[in-house]
């Protein structure tokens, strides 16, 4: 590809981006709210508890709210959202342009299908189910730091670990055929995880007395949004891709006349 196809990939890629991200944002404020509205109101009743004996014991203070929570539901979501979409359409445009006729025989579409599909598993699901999201009132505030680099060496391992997967399956396709080879790769990619979960540490931070059907739901709407992020930046950068590098010719209007051939 030249330098004009790729800097038009990338800005399609951030269309692409933004456009998933408005369909993520709506998933996100109608499931993933609520959910979000049902913690914070029990941290609030539990802080409540703990705050009124504190008072009695001389210690309660009152703690202003920085930023009201309507705002963090509407335009810090949104703001959110729409950022981290546009910066991974980017990334993921450029891994297209790097990924297509290298992967397969593959057209636009599905080669941007496949790359968001395999985004989706190495980026957050392959980290998301050893390290889960977790609501509000569930966590040591003492360990955030800790728990948020081990997110991220996870999600780093994860993605080093897909790039290999794939150099192998192309080494060993000579030999094994493409489906023994994807086989094959897809193995090692899973038994390197394996082992990465049994090596890295454990945190399960969650209350005794947490509702088990408030987690569930909100670690579910998590993952929806996700999956409608990265599912819906393949099918728009795809079909945004196949316009750029396979534009189909103009027809002729009905009733006009056809051109001469010369």
């Amino acid at each position: 590809m030249n330098s004009a196809t790729v800097r038009n990939l990338l800005v399609r890629g951030m269309l692409a981006g933004l456009a998933a991200g408005v369909l993520a944002l709506v998933v996100a404020y109608f499931l993933g709210e609520p959910n979000v509205d049902t913690a914070i109101g029990l941290e609030e009743a539990h802080t409540h508890t703990h705050g009124d004996a504190g008072a009695d014991a001389g210690g309660g203070h009152d703690e202003e709210e920085v930023v009201s929570r309507s705002l963090q539901s509407t335009a810090g979501l949104a703001t959110g959202i729409l950022v981290y979409g546009v910066a991974f359409g980017g990334i993921a445009a450029l891994a297209f342009c790097f990924a297509l006729g290298r992967i397969g025989r593959f057209g636009p579409r599905a080669t941007a299908l496949l790359l968001s599909g395999c985004a989706l598993l190495a980026v957050y699901v392959v980290p998301y189910l050893k390290y889960p999201v977790n609501p509000p009132a569930v966590g040591d505030p003492d360990t955030i730091g800790k728990r948020t680099t081990l997110y991220f060496l996870m999600m780093v391992l994860s993605v080093l670990l897909a790039i290999a997967a794939t150099l192998l399956g192309k080494r060993l396709a000579p030999a094994l055929g493409t489906w023994y080879a994807t086989v094959a790769a897809v193995a090692a990619f899973a038994v390197a995880v394996g082992l990465a979960y049994a090596f890295l540490p454990v945190i399960n931070e969650v209350p005794d007395d947490f509702p088990a059907t408030l987690l569930w739901r909100f670690r579910l709407s998590a993952l929806a949004i996700q999956t409608v992020l990265w599912g819906g930046l393949g099918l728009f950068l795809g079909e945004l891709a196949e316009r750029l590098l396979n534009p189909k010719a103009v027809p002729s209007e009905p009733g006009g006349a056809v051109p001469a051939a010369r």
